[in-house]
């Protein structure tokens, strides 16, 4: 094997990896941000465990999972935003519930499906190295449009994430912003399952930003810098798990937490 730090460039498979990495990390930083601000995280970790059962339904059709994935976060992120606000349900309740079914049924669905320990092992745990161009290219065509939403809506987002209750009473629509940022959180979501899996999804939309949040107090800075540790993280990850043949998710994750611990005990 090639020891260079670079070597891992030469093969096409790890290519796609790190570029999908790059865009996940952008995307990361601009949804993470909003995660942390308006106090979702649990949410967005509820979002990802529901995935799992559109996951599974698509597995057991023979179709593609992350199609199905989607479509499952996204009904869960409207559904924990719907029933909330219009119920005696609590948040958390609600999260449970769909966070409990989601995960049963992703189970009980690839169980009766072949294949089912190693796919199983591959959604809750990440393979970066499986993804494809294509896949390069959702992401991008995802993060591009997330960019555009956040750019046109960036005063409504900061209000919402602030002081929600001022905004409502000079007529904004918070009810449907948070519905909106919560369907962000869900694309979101289902991309970095396969990144990082869906056990350590939230990590990398939040330890970036969470680090970045304790250097910088403007939101523009803490994006940008975010974008760019995750960048960091996910290419530190890619290398030391070539080189010392370990997966690839889990890496990345401990370099993030690493630097998070290290960030921490640093600063004021």
């Amino acid at each position: 094997m090639d020891w260079s730090i670079i070597s891992f460039l030469e093969y096409d498979f790890m290519r796609a990896a790190l570029a999908a990495g790059i865009a996940a990390s952008t995307l990361c930083a601009v949804v993470g941000i909003y995660v942390i601000l308006n106090r979702i995280v649990f949410i967005s970790d509820g979002i990802a465990h529901a995935a799992f059962g559109g996951i599974g339904l698509g597995y057991f059709l023979g179709s593609d999972p992350l199609t199905f994935g989607v479509a499952s976060a996204l009904v869960t992120a409207l559904g924990i935003g719907i029933i909330t606000s219009r119920s005696k349900v609590s948040e958390d309740t609600a999260i449970g519930v769909f966070l409990s079914t989601g995960m049963a049924l992703g189970v009980i669905l690839m169980s009766l499906s072949r294949g089912y320990a190693k796919d199983l092992f591959s959604y809750l745990f990440g393979n970066i190295l499986a993804v494809t161009w294509f896949d390069v290219g959702t992401i991008l065509v995802l993060t591009t449009a997330v960019l555009v939403l956040v750019i046109l809506l960036y005063k409504e987002f900061l209000l919402l994430s602030f002081d929600p209750v001022y905004g409502e009473a000079v007529g904004l629509p918070v009810r449907s912003l948070r519905l909106l940022l919560l369907s962000m959180v869900a694309f979101s979501v289902v991309v970095l399952i396969k990144i990082v899996g869906i056990i350590m999804v939230i990590a990398l939309l939040t330890i970036p930003c969470a680090i970045c949040r304790q250097h910088f107090r403007g939101l523009p800075g803490i994006m940008v810098g975010s974008a760019v540790l995750g960048t960091v993280f996910v290419t530190i990850g890619l290398i030391i798990s070539y080189f010392f043949d370990i997966p690839s998710g889990a890496t990345i994750i401990i370099t993030a937490s690493a630097t998070f611990f290290v960030s921490t005990f640093i600063s004021r």
